[in-house]
C-alpha cells in the first residue's frame, strides 16, 4: 500500500457515495467558497511575489535595458546565443508547441525573480569572500549555483507549471530553457550597465557600443549556460508534475544536477580558460570562448540525450498506440 494514494475505504467499494468521508468534490456552498478562498490566496501569494521581485529589479538598476536604448541593444546582442539555443529546445518538444503567451510569461517571470539571486549573492558574498580561494568556490556550490537555479524555477513554477497546457516531462525542458534566457537577459543588462558605468558614458551612439563591446561578447557566453543548467532543472520539474507522489525529491534532484553544473562552471572557468591560453598561446578571450565550448557543449550534448530518450520513448509508445488501434480496425474488418 506505501505507493498508492486512494484510501482504504475507496479502494474497497466503488459504488459507495464516499463525499466527505474518504473523497471529496465541490458540492456545497461552503466547499465552493473553501476553493475560492484557497483559489484567491494562491493568486495573492503570486502576485507578492511579483511585486517583491518587481520592488528588487527596480532597486538594483535592472530596468536599464528598458530605459536606456543603448543597454537594451548591447543586450540584447548578448542574448542572441541563448535565444538561439532556447529555440531550439522549443522546437525539439516532440509532444505540442509551447504556446508563446506561457513562454512570454515564464521569460518575465524569470526576469523578475533574478532580482532574488542579485540580493541573495550580495548579502552572502562577503562572508565567503573573507576565506579567501576556498571561500569562494564554497561561494559558488552553496550560494550561486543552488540561489540562481532555484530562482529560474521559481519563474516556471509561479504560472506555467500550473497551466493545463504544460501537459508533457518535456514541456519542463522547454520552459526552463526560458526561464534561463530570461535570467541571462536581465543579468547581462546588469552587467553591461555597470561595466558601461565604470568607464564612463561618452556618447548614446557607436562609442558607447564600441565601449560595451567587450562586455556584450564576455555576457553573450555566458547565457547559453544558464538556459543549459535551467533545462536540466526544468526537466524534473516535469518529470515530478506527472509523479506527484515523489514531487519534492525529484525536483531536489533537478535541482541539485543543475547547481553543480552551474557551479562547476563558475569555480573552474578561470583557471581553465587560463591553462588553455598558456597551453595553446592564444588570447584571453579565445581561451574563455574554446573552454566555454567545451564545457557547456558537453552538458548540452548531454541534455540533447535526454530529450531524445523522451522523444524516443514517446515515438515509440504513439507508434504502438497506432498499431493497436490499427490491429482493432483489421480485427473488426476480418469478424
Amino acid at each position: 500500500m506505501g505507493g498508492d494514494d486512494t484510501d482504504p475505504v475507496e479502494a474497497a467499494d466503488g459504488e459507495m457515495d464516499l463525499y466527505g468521508i474518504s473523497t471529496w468534490e465541490k458540492r456545497s456552498f461552503l466547499d465552493r467558497l473553501s476553493a475560492g478562498i484557497y483559489w484567491i490566496t494562491v493568486r495573492i501569494g503570486q502576485a507578492i511575489v511579483v511585486l517583491l521581485a518587481l520592488l528588487i529589479l527596480v532597486t538594483i538598476g535592472g530596468l536599464s535595458v528598458l530605459t536606456d536604448p543603448a543597454i537594451g541593444l548591447l543586450t540584447a546582442v548578448s542574448v542572441l546565443p541563448a535565444l538561439a539555443l532556447a529555440g531550439y529546445i522549443w522546437r525539439s518538444d516532440v509532444t505540442t508547441s509551447e504556446p508563446l503567451s506561457l513562454l512570454a510569461i515564464t521569460f518575465l517571470l524569470a526576469v523578475l525573480t533574478a532580482g532574488f539571486a542579485a540580493v541573495l549573492n550580495g548579502v552572502l558574498q562577503p562572508a565567503f569572500s573573507a576565506l579567501g580561494f576556498l571561500g569562494t568556490v564554497l561561494f559558488f556550490y552553496l550560494v550561486v549555483g543552488p540561489v540562481e537555479e532555484t530562482v529560474k524555477l521559481l519563474a516556471v513554477r509561479l504560472y506555467a507549471y500550473n497551466d493545463d497546457r504544460f501537459a508533457a516531462v518535456i514541456d519542463g525542458v522547454v520552459y526552463g530553457a526560458v526561464a534561463g534566457l530570461g535570467f541571462a537577459t536581465i543579468e547581462n543588462a546588469i552587467y553591461i550597465s555597470r561595466a558601461v558605468g565604470e568607464i564612463g558614458r561618452i556618447s548614446l551612439g557607436l562609442d558607447l557600443i564600441g565601449i560595451g563591446g567587450d562586455i556584450t561578447a564576455t555576457r553573450a557566453l555566458a547565457g547559453p549556460g544558464h538556459v543549459v543548467y535551467s533545462s536540466f532543472a526544468g526537466y524534473y520539474l516535469g518529470l515530478a508534475k506527472f509523479n506527484p507522489g515523489n514531487r519534492g525529491p525529484i525536483v531536489v534532484k533537478g535541482l541539485i544536477i543543475a547547481a553543480i553544473i552551474h557551479a562547476t562552471y563558475n569555480a573552474t572557468v578561470g583557471i581553465a580558460s587560463g591553462l588553455i591560453q598558456s597551453v595553446t598561446g592564444l588570447p584571453e578571450f579565445a581561451s574563455f570562448f574554446v573552454y566555454i565550448l567545451l564545457y557547456v557543449g558537453f552538458f548540452g550534448f548531454l541534455l540533447y540525450r535526454k530529450i531524445k530518450r523522451y522523444r524516443d520513448a514517446y515515438l515509440a509508445a504513439h507508434a504502438s498506440e497506432n498499431g493497436t488501434d490499427e490491429d482493432r480496425v483489421l480485427e473488426t474488418g476480418s469478424n
